[in-house]
């Protein structure tokens, strides 16, 4: 490992950017990169073709659809913090992990089988999600775990570098497949399931189950008393506070893309290629910002990101902002994620003890998950009523108010977590 500067307790600049190569990550972190990259092109690969086939493939309604869609994006949320609580209950994170890839994987092969039947439709996507919520918050507390302390950043940027290139090439092979043989959304049910089973086979092969000397450490004891008390530790509250305030100031994608689309002009077919390009910007940006940060400070590049999704903000009030505006747009976004999500979980990390990583870090990702669901309401509410430059300015001013009080609730961070 590179040496820190004695003087600021951080990498120095020269080191920080010789660990661009990445050479100090722990195998754990890549082999776990790995998976994600392959469990997100199997996920991205339905997810992406899941409106055609439910509308279009399956001819229910789009109120059906939206009913459909709520599950999808709802269930891993409720069911995170259960997971985190039960891998650090059991300290088998790798296990509580395997089980929700191998969940999900499973469910794949189920939206073969149930055809247009509603109740098994709505089984088979909970069953994914179900998946979705065991896996995250063990597979986060496994890289923290594998990480030095002055290296999460460095981890989580490599982490979520190969997270954000499955999720840009599943898109590109379910469109592949389609483009190929038309309607033959069972062929690409089938090779999601194959490629989740390829994911998993990494995780069960190569992952380790525990990092040494993690067990043995004394911590707080793993209770639901434990848990929730999480919620008064200063360090961990500050950063779940900053989080959730901006969580409710995020525009989601969606309705960034359908504004940009609705400004720039572009025909509304080519939409679907801002979900690739966002993750590929996401992918080239995730590990130089995870180096940024435990260089910078992991609460300075956490704002900045926020100073990037503001100026994306700006961007789209302009009057005409023709063919560049795509290319602003998923510049701008993709940067902010590589800024904040795996800089977010690398600054929780700290802050928490490492009985309770997985339990912290899946309480924080569902009250963030929880405000953006919050922020998505509202910002479809004012564009309905005022128009989406009204619901544009709200969210602006909104998130300026949102950096404040993060930056005032994260000024009291130790400067080892920061």
């Amino acid at each position: 490992m590179y040496p820190l500067n004695p003087a600021t307790g951080r990498l120095s600049v020269r080191d920080a950017w010789r660990e661009l190569a990445w050479a100090s990550v722990s195998a754990n972190v890549w082999y776990l990169g790995a998976t994600s990259l392959l469990t997100d092109v199997s996920s991205e690969m339905v997810t992406s073709i899941l409106p055609v086939y439910v509308v279009l493939g399956l001819q229910m309604t789009p109120m059906a659809f939206g009913a459909v869609d709520a599950v999808y994006q709802g269930v891993a949320v409720l069911v995170r913090p259960g997971g985190g609580f039960l891998s650090d209950r059991s300290r088998r994170h790798k296990l509580i992990a395997g089980i929700g890839y191998g969940v999900s994987a499973a469910s794949k092969l189920g939206f073969l089988a149930v055809g247009a039947a509603w109740t098994p439709l709505v089984a088979v996507i909970v069953g994914d999600r179900l998946g979705k919520g065991l896996r995250t918050a063990p597979r986060d507390a496994l890289i923290s775990l594998s990480s030095a302390p002055e290296r999460l950043g460095t981890s989580f940027g490599v982490h979520r570098a190969l997270d954000a290139a499955g999720a840009a090439c599943g898109p590109l092979v379910a469109f592949a497949l389609l483009a190929l043989l038309p309607g033959r959304f069972d062929l690409v049910f089938l090779t999601s399931f194959w490629v989740a089973i390829v994911g998993l086979a990494v995780l069960v092969l190569f992952v380790r189950s525990a990092p040494p000397g993690h067990h043995g450490r004394r911590g707080r004891d793993v209770s639901l008393k434990g848990a929730l008390g999480l919620v008064a530790e200063p360090g961990f509250r500050a950063v779940l506070l900053a989080a959730c305030a901006l969580a409710l100031a995020t525009v989601s994608d969606a309705f960034l893309y359908l504004t940009l689309q609705q400004k720039a002009g572009f025909d509304g077919a080519r939409l679907p290629l801002l979900y690739v390009g966002t993750p590929l910007c996401y992918f080239a940006l995730a590990g130089p910002m995870g180096v940024l940060a435990d260089r910078w400070g992991r609460k300075s590049t956490f704002i900045a990101g926020h100073v990037l999704l503001l100026m994306l903000y700006g961007s789209l009030f302009g009057a005409a902002i023709g063919w560049i505006g795509p290319v602003v747009c998923v510049v701008l976004l993709g940067g902010y994620y590589a800024a904040t999500d795996g800089v977010l979980a690398a600054l929780a990390s700290a802050t928490l003890p490492v009985t309770l990583r997985g339990t912290g870090l899946a309480l924080l990702a569902t009250g963030t998950s929880l405000g953006r669901v919050a922020a998505s309401l509202a910002f479809g509410v004012l564009w309905t009523w005022w128009g989406h430059e009204t619901a544009l300015t709200v969210f602006a001013a909104g998130l300026c108010v949102g950096m404040l009080l993060a930056f005032r609730q994260l000024s009291s961070v130790t400067s080892a977590a920061a």
